[in-house]
């Protein structure tokens, strides 16, 4: 993703970067497929051919296509936006773009956080992937997930930092409204999104203490490494952290969506809480003193329910139904998301979710109604390539 500009002034957004994480999948039987490296050859040839032949400056689309972990997913960057009905424009395109590659490969492209068909993926055989399959084994060799990282600009990393502290206790919230995986290797899980409690298997993954500072934050940070425990700071994955390439807070707590529409709605919330904790850091307010075992519980009941259940309550820390929790991060954030201009998109948003249920819901109603799992992906192909209902 190429670096964001950080805002200006309080009344020019922030700009929203996201990387969503997807699977390559045969057509007819929903199984993963080990084309990563033929589908972005594939884009890239086919751009090229395109600029050859001349193709309007208007056709091309920013951001870029990349490969992953395993050689059954890929991922697409986007580049960072003010305006999130480009960002969604630009995602879209690129879902729909990588879909066209993979189809001459008799695959498809499909945005769900994991293979719901069995799978035995195949790690990308690089240096640094080889490190990791060998110093964290099975954790690595099963690690085929496909998450949701939105990035939102700031002003340095101190703000970055500031804003991780007091954004801690909303993040389970995203987790829920983004929930998108519910099977796993060829049975229900039982959890709305079972990709989050694969990806913490990760020593370095889930929720994270109050830092203070940029320097506590990056001491400790330095401190993982010097472990050996885990290879570098790229691999400090914090629920939320501040990006180590970008000057960014990158927000890695949610599944990717399978409808994109779902991924702006993400970015929209995700902007508006790095504006809340922007302010209140820059008016000196006290950072909320919840313990990481809180955080963990509510994460963890947010990964099992999705939006079908009770949350866990940021303000109280106590069970509270879903759709009241989502409510009270709305009203968290409205002010931000009223200066944004996102307020409407939110609330169009959220009220698409209540009627028709988040991505977990929307797998588990398809294999219901059909009995396959195959099937489920194939509805899942579709709606990553916008054919929504």
């Amino acid at each position: 993703m190429p670096e964001p500009a950080s805002p200006a002034s309080p009344a020019e957004p922030r700009t929203v970067g996201v990387e969503e994480e997807m699977l390559l999948v045969e057509r007819e039987t929903g199984r993963a497929m080990s084309l990563q490296g033929q589908v972005l050859a594939e884009v890239t040839e086919r751009t090229a051919q395109a600029v050859e032949e001349g193709a309007p400056a208007g056709d091309a689309i920013g951001g870029l296509l990349e490969g992953e972990l395993n050689e059954e997913q890929i991922e697409v960057d986007s580049q960072p936006h003010a305006d999130l009905e480009t960002l969604g424009g630009e995602l879209l395109a690129w879902r729909r773009r990588a879909d066209l590659a993979a189809r001459r490969l008799g695959a498809r492209v499909a945005a769900i956080g994991l293979s719901p068909v069995p799978v035995d993926p195949h790690t990308v055989d690089t240096e640094r992937y080889r490190r990791l399959s060998e110093q964290y084994g099975i954790t690595a060799d099963e690690q085929l997930t496909c998450g949701c990282h939105v990035h939102v600009s700031v002003a340095d990393r101190a703000e970055a930092v500031a804003v991780i502290d007091r954004i801690r206790p909303w993040l389970p919230v995203l987790l829920a409204l983004s929930a998108n995986s519910p099977f796993w290797q060829g049975r229900d899980s039982s959890y709305a999104s079972y990709r989050s409690l694969v990806q913490n298997r990760w020593p370095s993954a889930g929720p994270t203490e109050v830092f203070g500072s940029a320097e506590t934050y990056d001491r400790l940070v330095a401190d993982m490494v010097g472990t050996g425990v885990i290879l570098d700071a790229g691999m400090v994955y914090f629920d939320a952290r501040a990006s180590h390439r970008y000057p960014t807070v990158e927000i890695r707590v949610a599944d990717v969506c399978l409808d994109v529409r779902d991924t702006i709605l993400l970015a929209a919330l995700c902007r508006a809480l790095v504006d809340r904790a922007g302010a209140e850091a820059a008016a000196g307010s006290e950072i909320p003193d919840v313990p990481v075992t809180m955080l963990r519980l509510a994460s963890w009941q947010a990964a099992r329910a999705g939006m079908s259940g009770d949350l866990v309550d940021p303000l109280t820390m106590r069970r509270a139904a879903a759709w009241d929790v989502v409510e009270r991060l709305v009203d968290h954030v409205r002010p931000a998301l009223r200066a944004n201009g996102d307020d409407g998109l939110v609330q169009e948003g959220l009220e698409r979710i209540r009627l028709h249920g988040t991505g977990a819901h929307r797998q588990r109603a398809v294999h219901e109604r059909t009995g396959t799992l195959e099937d489920v992906v194939a509805d899942a192909v579709r709606l990553t390539a916008g054919m929504a209902d």
